[in-house]
């Protein structure tokens, strides 16, 4: 190596000075960090948490923004990668290798058995793939249609094509539309809905509103003589994760579904960063009784260990004689890495009642959550469904947005000195929510109840030195 180049000496790693000012002068910042002047460096993580240079063990409840489901370093999971790794690390995706078709099968069995209908998988690596993939197949079936509904608030990534069926204009801002941009449609956030409203009440208000767009042809999306409307499909969280964890009431895509079918659109599932159980279920759409024409998932499938996602759809959407070989590829599509971790993953989930473990350890979760409410005027609505938790941050009224103060919150939890029993922990929090002003709380599914204490703690300090502040 040129001695310019070198990095490190053979003593070791650099400090953590010398790398900052390496990260100053060569890293990016737009891929996501410097959201605070001094991002944390950690340097080993276990379980529930995340250990910087110092030993100090940060409890995440973000996991990686949902991706490490089943917890850091998980013995299983990394066992499967390293079998991988020794024996078919890498294919090419023209071949085939034995994890790739069980894995595929075992979803689409599944998928079949829950929403009646026979369909296939086609795997690549990101989220944001994933849904650039879902898009080609909606507009292939659909004879070219660009058209799609969604959701206020949604989110379903920040490639070019994601991005227009975002909600978030500044992901889009700085580059153009690709395509044309997504009618975007109210989503049932009864906390923020108006008032005197059940949330029942709010989510058939919702689904009226959509169903009006359909009453005449004037309001730009439906030709009643043809029957035909111009708009393909609806993308849809069923939770939303960006905008808050925002659960809507049960009753609401049902209604939602049923506009969609009378007037020939498809339903789209986003399951990227609800799905693998954050819920409770394998799919957050199970809650909500309706079936998607097709499922987008991603994330914790691989545990983090390895990027892959996913599209499930419906047979006459996805079949070879009108999704042909080379309708859109990646090199690392279906990498063995991570359809192995996958297919451990999906194994190991499906030999207990995972689920009701999840929707069990949620309940506590959140009855600790509303005792904070209780305790503490700045925190406005708590609710959650299985581990997707929202804790939502506000002014003293209890209502009015907080982002700065959930801002400060969030850094001194990086700061690592929170007590508990004379020990030091750290607390990883993510933010989120239409003002930026909900933790989306995501731990680890494998979590402890004493772990799940330890967080209701920490949350408690925080929470006791902002409004000291």
């Amino acid at each position: 190596m040129h001695p310019q180049l070198k990095i490190a000496d053979a003593a070791g790693a650099l400090s953590e000075d010398e790398l900052r000012r390496l990260e100053i002068a060569y890293c990016s910042h737009g891929d996501t960090v410097h959201y605070t002047d001094a991002p944390k460096f950690f340097s080993g993580c276990e379980g529930s948490f995340m250990y910087d240079a110092s030993e100090t063990p940060f409890l995440d409840l973000q996991m990686w923004y949902s991706a490490v489901n089943f917890g850091y370093r998980n013995e299983r999971l990394n066992a499967a990668a390293h079998r991988q790794l020794d024996s078919l690390p890498q294919v090419a995706s023209q071949y085939l290798h034995r994890e790739k078709v069980e894995l595929a099968a075992l979803i689409a069995q599944d998928a079949e058995q829950k929403f009646g209908h026979k369909g296939r998988v086609h795997f690549n690596v990101g989220g944001s793939q994933a849904i650039e993939d879902s898009l080609k197949l909606v507009r292939n079936y659909t004879n070219g249609k660009s058209l799609m509904f969604a959701f206020e608030g949604g989110y379903h990534g920040r490639t070019l094509g994601a991005s227009s069926i975002t909600s978030s204009y500044r992901y889009r801002r700085r580059y153009g539309h690709f395509g044309d941009r997504a009618q975007f449609i109210e989503f049932p956030y009864h906390f923020r809905g108006p008032k005197g409203m059940s949330k029942e009440e709010y989510g058939e208000y919702c689904v009226q509103k959509f169903a009006r767009l359909f009453e005449s042809e004037y309001n730009g999306v439906w030709d009643p003589k043809a029957g035909k409307s111009e708009y393909a499909a609806f993308y849809v969280e069923p939770i939303q994760g960006t905008g808050g964890y925002v659960i809507p009431p049960m009753n609401f895509f049902t209604g939602i579904k049923k506009v969609l079918d009378d007037h020939g659109i498809l339903l789209v599932v986003d399951e990227i960063q609800m799905g693998v159980y954050r819920t409770g279920k394998l799919w957050s759409i199970e809650h909500f009784g309706v079936s998607p024409d097709v499922l987008v998932f991603g994330k914790a499938i691989t545990n983090g260990l390895n990027p892959l996602s996913g599209v499930w759809a419906r047979e006459e959407m996805i079949n070879p004689t009108i999704f042909p070989p080379g309708s859109t590829h990646s090199t690392f599509a279906s990498n063995p890495m991570g359809t192995a971790v996958a297919l451990e993953t999906l194994t190991m989930v499906g030999e207990t009642d995972f689920g009701a473990s999840v929707m069990a350890k949620g309940a506590l979760f959140l009855d600790g959550l509303k005792t904070l409410q209780k305790r503490h005027a700045i925190v406005g609505e708590v609710d959650g469904l299985g581990l997707a938790l929202r804790m939502e941050i506000c002014k003293a009224d209890g209502f009015t947005p907080d982002k700065a103060t959930l801002d400060w919150m969030s850094d001194e939890g990086m700061k690592g000195d929170l007590l508990v029993n004379g020990k030091k922990y750290g607390l990883v929090l993510d933010v989120g929510g239409y003002h930026k002003n909900v933790i989306t709380l995501a731990p680890n599914l494998m979590i402890s109840n004493e772990e799940i204490a330890l967080a209701i703690e920490l949350l408690d300090q925080l929470l006791t030195r902002a409004e000291r502040r």
